[in-house]
């Protein structure tokens, strides 16, 4: 009633008064808005979840309001398009079924309309990013990197190039193959760095900025060095770049470690080692850096599963380890809020996600128990 109720005002205010009344409500009424988030949970369906989830996050509160979901099987990880109108999904198997998904997304109302699957022709895609021309899963057993041209409508063609990389690692049960788990593009724009977890390699791609479903360009041309190699059994997964877009760091899942590299014009120098989990649990999951540059964050899985908290040296990029927050369990993907004042933790097998408040000073978090229950969740994204 209470919507009814203010539309009436409205009327009576623009009639009676003037049209100011109305405006000033208008502005009153748009505010919140600018501090509401819409959000994108990917999960694991084995059990009770649908697939893809979509909640409105309140960044000032921390409160989450449900708004949608999308049936779609496995969608482990997701990303939506720049303009937020597409949501890229994969559907993680280990099989024939492991595909790349396509939907048109309504950031309002935050529903989703499944477009089109395309088979990514390597088995258990994990990540998947897009620059708005092609798509690109990591598919972690396949051993390979997909590339997909987006069609006008925003859907997917079939893969242009399904690029399979060859090799071993040190860990015999870990690193039998290949692994990839994960494709970033750097901040220059210019390179594609794909984490191999199972040979202990970053490889670089260049990036062909104009490749696209017309031209049918190719995407990726192999890189010089084509690799970059990491300390044997370290296992590298997640990639994240600092702000300034001078550092770049790896979180490794075997060795617990992390890596902070220089980044210049395509090239990683290597500039410090330091442990995420201290425990050897060989489950760290994923790396994320707080948006005022000044803190990173580290997930830790099957032992002391939580977060550690490095403080980053704003004149050289290396970490300082200044805290341990523990968390649910499984903390496999989590995210910070464009404000810096929540980091949600997608704990998949606590099923939820948990909200964290920031300090901004320490970088240490606070659970400020507003639990968003959701059955195994393991992505997080905030549409922009």
């Amino acid at each position: 009633h209470m919507i009814k109720f203010i539309a009436t005002i409205c009327i009576i205010s623009m009639t009676t008064i003037s049209c100011t009344s109305k405006k000033t409500a208008r502005t009153e009424s748009s505010e919140p808005v600018n501090q509401e988030l819409t959000m994108l949970v990917g999960t694991y369906t084995a059990g009770d979840s649908k697939g893809m989830y979509s909640f409105r996050f309140d960044e000032e509160t921390g409160t989450a309001t449900a708004l949608s979901e999308a049936e779609v099987e496995n969608p482990s990880y997701l990303v939506p398009s720049a303009d937020g109108k597409f949501v890229y999904a994969v559907s993680e198997f280990n099989n024939e079924q492991a595909a790349a998904n396509a939907f048109a997304f309504d950031k309002e109302k935050g529903t989703f309309k499944l477009l089109n699957s395309q088979k990514t022709g390597g088995e258990d895609p994990c990540y998947i990013i897009t620059n708005g021309k092609n798509v690109i899963t990591a598919n972690y057993s396949g051993g390979s990197i997909s590339v997909f041209p987006i069609a006008k409508d925003g859907s997917l063609l079939p893969a242009s190039d399904i690029i399979k990389f060859e090799g071993s690692g040190a860990d015999k049960e870990r690193q039998e193959k290949s692994h990839l788990h994960c494709v970033r593009i750097t901040p220059d724009g210019k390179y594609l760095f794909a984490d191999n977890l199972g040979t202990d390699q970053i490889h670089k791609f260049i990036i062909n900025p104009d490749a696209n479903a017309e031209n049918k360009e190719r995407f990726l041309k192999e890189g010089s060095p084509a690799a970059f190699t990491v300390e044997a059994g370290s296992g590298p997964r997640h990639l994240t770049f600092a702000p300034n877009g001078n550092y770049a760091y790896l979180i490794n899942e075997l060795s617990g470690t992390v890596i902070a590299f220089e980044y210049k014009d395509g090239n990683l120098k290597e500039i410090q080692t330091i442990a995420a989990d201290t425990v050897g649990a060989k489950g760290s999951g994923d790396i994320h850096i707080s948006p005022d540059g000044k803190f990173l964050y580290a997930s830790n899985r099957l032992k002391a599963d939580g977060i550690a908290i490095f403080r980053i040296d704003s004149e050289n990029g290396k970490l300082t380890k200044t805290g341990y927050q523990l968390t649910g369990i499984h903390p496999r993907n989590f995210i910070i809020t464009p404000n810096g004042k929540y980091l949600l933790v997608a704990c998949r097998d606590s099923n939820a996600i948990q909200v964290y408040e920031r300090d901004a000073d320490t970088g240490l978090l606070t659970d400020i128990q507003k639990d968003i229950k959701v059955d195994k969740p393991v992505c997080l994204k905030f549409v922009p």
